[in-house]
């Protein structure tokens, strides 16, 4: 999926579908959104213990007073328990060595009002969860030449999801950097149940921006 525009709020939008399964979201002439079928593998994917990733959540690099969208769905912190998924990512403890990225993790137990009718919590919130993690691993890329105050919006995401975790499952979500291209900051993370084993990859296109085009403001 990739962004094109900011979709807005309470205005009737159009979802259309193309002969070959792609989609895009418009409104009226505008495109808004893209999207198309795609798999892929990860097969660096970082295993993380629950335990190790409920410590790192105590070094997330943001709170109520710094984080830029303090209310956002996934990582924000003045989100309430079951209103937001509160996933704050930090690093763990194992430093950046011989220029190898610092993988960021959190631990992540979905609340109820996250399940769909099958029980297992609902693909979309499966999506949101490997979101931002991506961000605060590539804005605190040391070896890419980041120093963490910087501001980047999601511009493309692809995820693949092999098993959904039910909610009150103990999760994990991990991610890391894998690179960047001028203003484009890669990486990809990855859900991880409390064995360890993989139920859904992303891979995330970050692009740097100005902190006014964060709010929707064009300089």
């Amino acid at each position: 999926m990739t962004l094109h525009a900011p979709p807005p709020l309470e205005r009737p939008l159009d979802i259309l579908t193309g002969d070959g399964g792609d989609v895009e979201l418009r409104e009226g002439d505008r495109l808004l959104a893209s999207a198309r079928a795609a798999r892929f593998d990860a097969p660096d994917v970082p295993r993380v213990s629950y335990e190790a990733a409920a410590e790192a959540v105590g070094r997330t690099p943001y709170d109520e007073q710094t984080h830029n969208l303090p209310t956002c769905f996934v990582c924000g912190p003045a989100r309430a328990q079951g209103d937001g998924l509160r996933i704050f990512a930090g690093p763990l403890q194992t430093a950046s060595i011989l220029g190898r990225p610092v993988v960021f993790a959190a631990a992540w137990v979905p609340h109820g009002s996250l399940s769909c009718e099958d029980g297992y919590v609902a693909p979309e919130f499966v999506w949101a969860a490997l979101d931002c993690p991506t961000g605060y691993c590539s804005v605190g890329a040391r070896h890419l030449g980041l120093n963490g105050d910087e501001t980047a919006l999601l511009g493309r995401m692809a995820a693949w999801i092999d098993r959904r975790p039910r909610p009150g499952d103990r999760c994990v979500v991990a991610a890391w950097p894998t690179g960047r291209e001028g203003r484009k900051l890669f990486a990809e993370s990855a859900l991880l149940s409390s064995e360890q084993d993989v139920l859904a990859i992303a891979r995330t296109t970050w692009l740097l921006v100005d902190r006014q085009v964060q709010f929707g403001i064009r300089p």
